[in-house]
């Protein structure tokens, strides 16, 4: 089983929302998560947080079996099972993915292609039960340009749509080496009140 960083906020939690921050990228403490970080250090005390970085867990490659025997997937175990209950047990996702070539990372799209599997196992209802959560992303890029960030809003955006999600948005910041972001004033500002947004319904 992977070493996936694992910490938590104990306590009250604040208005019953719980937080799952899902890292994605390919290095520690880089500029998505020290934004996420930020943000995060905003929300009330008592809230409760889990961070789990995407890349330090064992994931299988997905595998699509929608049209082969029942179609259905069963119930995943180790890594992909920890990430399952992870998921189900959070009021509010948190994608911090980095722009790679413009879009979500690969570790962060494989964690989303494993959605279509949950959809599909038996006893879960996945899909009802993400229903009326929130998705929010966080990502860091290395130009001035933020609608480069478009097809990873959108990816996100689509996700949260497709499941009767609610959209918190994605928050943007600046940043190429590690520790760039926090030079980011306009970034850091809104990231101090990034998660008391109220999210959007957006249409199926």
């Amino acid at each position: 089983m992977g070493t996936a960083v694992q910490d938590a906020h104990d306590g009250t939690p604040g208005g019953g929302r719980r937080f799952l921050f899902l890292l994605g990228s390919t290095r520690r403490d880089g500029n998505t998560e020290q934004l996420a970080r930020h943000a995060a250090a905003h929300l009330p005390e008592a809230t409760p947080q889990r961070w789990l970085r995407l890349g330090e867990l064992s994931l299988p490659r997905f595998e699509d079996v929608r049209h082969s025997g029942t179609g259905e997937y069963p119930r995943p175990e180790g890594d992909l099972g920890l990430l399952l209950d992870a998921t189900l047990d959070a009021t509010d996702l948190v994608i911090a993915s980095p722009l790679y070539w413009y879009s979500v990372s690969a570790d962060t799209k494989l964690y989303l292609d494993h959605w279509s599997g949950w959809l599909r196992v038996p006893g879960i209802d996945f899909r009802a039960r993400m229903s009326g959560r929130t998705l929010w992303g966080v990502t860091a890029l290395a130009t001035a340009d933020q609608t480069v960030a478009d097809p990873l809003a959108g990816t996100l955006r689509h996700t949260a749509a497709f499941l009767r999600m609610r959209w918190g948005g994605v928050l943007l910041g600046n940043g190429t080496r590690p520790g760039h972001v926090l030079a980011d004033t306009g970034a850091l500002a809104e990231a101090a009140s990034f998660f008391t947004r109220h999210p959007a319904d957006v249409p199926a």
